[in-house]
């Protein structure tokens, strides 16, 4: 029996065949079962545990030694990201080099460290303010950020099975909250100011959605180093400054002592290694999924919390996991793909320079698929990155 579908060839002439159930079903899984994202997924959960890290070291320093100093604790990470990432851009000596990048591209490094120092600076701030379930449920307000700007800036485009996977990962993070107003663990006595609170989460949150895309689009065309190592020299000063401001008498009254300067360090070795491994994961795959799977990061500290806070367990919880996960794989079923012909902002890109160099030309060599048709164009590359038409 012939299943050829009549009137559709190839360019060899050869006609197409109708594909099956099961091979349909495969080609829709065979995605998931692939290395590159059993690593996107393992690299999502364990930046999760390291956001895990921070926030269970910042809630003993709080709870245990009155120590609540936001822009200090960042500016250990951001030292941290300085002395390595910037320190290896100086003995570089190409045209990569520290000079070169601080001349040309350097002042865009600053607007985007502004950004993410008061992001960091805002959310931590909210919780003074409001209560948790109000920042759980706002804080999510950065996934959509992400999309939009993902949308303009680097002309992604998205398919049924993204917003379906997005849609089922809010359902698990309602499960979250509610999760924690049964156990009672978002309960911390009436807010001070909800109002203030969530707007200064809400703000926090969009200002890491514009910190996100501009760190997709900087490990895209140029290096993971180069945007650590000029971001954390920009953000070592302005956080610098800040602390000097803000909260140079807290930390003269602070009990200093062996175990709260320990759990500083600690705290700084946690957020390094997340904003060493955050780009990485984002290169592997986009801003918007490491976003989904960071929301997996507060079942994490729960188990944690059962043993260090004494907090109480619910089987909401396990459940509200795996619907987050289910809406990842979802996610990741089919590739996202970039438009030719969007509006693309090239923040990053140098004015007046001339020519585009051929280094950043075979970095950003676009090979377009149209096997679904025109309006279906399929991006391999840039740096190891690749999607393929399934």
């Amino acid at each position: 029996m012939d299943t050829t579908i009549p009137g559709f060839e190839d360019r060899n002439g050869s006609s197409f065949r109708r594909i099956g159930w099961k091979s349909t079903l495969e080609n829709c899984i065979s995605p998931l079962l692939t290395k590159d994202f059993l690593k996107i997924l393992l690299g999502g959960q364990f930046v999760s545990l390291l956001i895990c890290g921070t926030a269970v070291t910042s809630q003993i320093l709080q709870e245990e030694h009155s120590i609540s100093a936001p822009t200090t604790q960042s500016f250990m990470n951001y030292l941290l990201l300085t002395l390595v990432y910037a320190g290896i851009l100086c003995f570089r000596k190409d045209g990569d080099n520290f000079y070169h990048i601080f001349m040309k591209r350097g002042w865009k490094y600053l607007i985007v460290a502004v950004i993410d120092v008061e992001a960091n600076y805002l959310v931590v701030k909210a919780y003074q303010y409001t209560t948790l379930t109000s920042i759980q449920m706002l804080d999510c307000i950065t996934i959509p950020v992400v999309l939009g700007l993902s949308f303009i800036i680097l002309n992604t485009r998205y398919r049924w099975t993204h917003i379906i996977g997005i849609l089922i990962c809010m359902v698990g993070l309602v499960g979250l909250v509610v999760s924690d107003v049964l156990t009672g663990r978002s309960a911390h006595g009436e807010p001070s100011n909800r109002l203030l609170g969530d707007m200064l989460c809400l703000i926090g949150a969009s200002l890491y959605g514009f910190s996100n895309v501009a760190e997709e689009y900087a490990v895209r065309c140029y290096t993971r180093v180069e945007f650590l190592g000029m971001v954390g020299l920009f953000a070592t000063f302005i956080s610098g400054i800040q602390l000097i401001i803000l909260e140079r008498q807290e930390l003269a009254t602070f009990s200093w002592n062996l175990q709260s300067v320990f759990l500083l360090i600690a705290f700084a070795v946690f957020m390094f290694s997340l904003y060493s491994l955050f780009p990485l994961v984002i290169k592997w795959s986009s801003a918007a999924v490491v976003n989904l799977s960071i929301l997996t990061a507060d079942l994490y500290s729960l188990l944690f919390g059962l043993w260090l806070f004494h907090f109480k367990f619910s089987a909401l919880y396990l459940v509200a996991y795996f619907i987050i996960m289910g809406g990842i794989l979802c996610y990741g079923l089919r590739p996202t793909y970039t438009s030719e012909t969007g509006i693309s902002y090239n923040f990053f890109k140098n004015s007046g320079d001339g020519e585009v160099s051929t280094q950043d030309a075979d970095r950003q060599q676009i090979i377009l698929e149209s096997e679904k048709g025109p309006d279906e164009l399929h991006v391999l590359a840039t740096d190891k990155f690749s999607v393929t038409n399934s």
